[in-house]
């Protein structure tokens, strides 16, 4: 055996019995040997040193994929007093549709309580609430259709436009103001329903679509115009058809409408 190999056993000095070089007691009979056992070396055994591999070539985790950061969630809009004065096309109409709706119901209401408890029927004689009252009572169908048609949709158009604020306050300006002047106007006056509402409404929407189009020179709203005009029509010849209609609650109504529509024309003018 060449001295470069490692021994392959040792004889036991107390048994005589071959052991294997790397044990430290003998066991057959428990003799001890040596105090430490000899380093294994992966050559003495026979096995060939592996090379490490080169550090490029190690092997290497996957790198972790970029943190999709999540998506940020819009602030809740808090609804804020300038709302109001804000027009949305797409949100719903609420005021119009709570006028329409107490507009509607204004002659179940009359027909219960009657004319002369709810009613503007002569002075108000410090009564003033009736002038409020009045604008939401019809005693006439064909009245009562005109009218709520008119506030229904007018009020609609200026909502999605300008905001519920402006619907409200032309319809207290125009139908409420247009009774208490008829009130004061005449000895002995007789206002029911909405009519300057309705004609006050339709006038602020009509004067700035007017006046665009006469900046513009383009005709293309001529059929909206014609349907506008023909409901103003209607409801304004209403105090020839049913003494119920106010002729001066009907003019002062119109006429604040159409104040209004020109400072709408001049605050926020229309273009289309």
């Amino acid at each position: 055996m060449s001295s470069g190999s490692p021994e392959l056993f040792v004889v036991c000095k107390s048994c005589g019995s071959e052991v294997s070089p790397y044990i430290t007691e003998c066991p057959y009979c428990g003799q001890r040997l040596r105090k430490r056992a000899p380093k294994i070396e992966r050559d003495e055994i026979g096995d060939a040193k592996e090379p490490k591999a080169p550090r490029s070539a190690r092997r290497r985790l996957p790198p972790e994929p970029p943190k999709i950061p999540k998506p940020r969630r819009a602030p809740r809009r808090t609804r804020r007093s300038s709302d109001a004065f804000r027009g949305d096309e797409f949100r719903r109409p609420t005021v119009t549709i709570t006028l329409v709706a107490l507009s509607a119901i204004g002659a179940i209401v009359l027909a219960v309580l009657g004319r002369t408890d709810t009613a503007l029927i002569g002075p108000p004689d410090g009564e003033w609430w009736r002038v409020a009252s009045t604008v939401f009572l019809y005693g006439n169908g064909w009245y009562q259709f005109a009218a709520v048609l008119a506030i229904g949709l007018f009020g609609w158009r200026l909502e999605a436009r300008h905001g519920p604020a402006l619907v409200v306050a032309l319809f207290v300006a125009c139908g409420v103001g247009g009774t208490a002047i008829a009130a004061v106007a005449e000895s002995f006056p007789i206002a029911l329903g909405g009519i300057g509402a309705g004609l006050g409404l339709l006038a602020a929407y009509a004067v700035p679509v007017l006046r665009a189009r006469r900046r513009s020179g383009d005709d293309d709203d001529d059929v909206d115009l014609l349907g506008t005009f023909v409901i103003g029509a209607v409801l304004a010849l209403m105090p020839i058809a049913t003494p119920d209609a106010n002729a001066v609650a009907a003019a002062a109504g119109l006429v604040l409408g159409g104040i209004t529509g020109l400072m709408l024309d001049r605050v926020a003018p229309r273009d289309d």
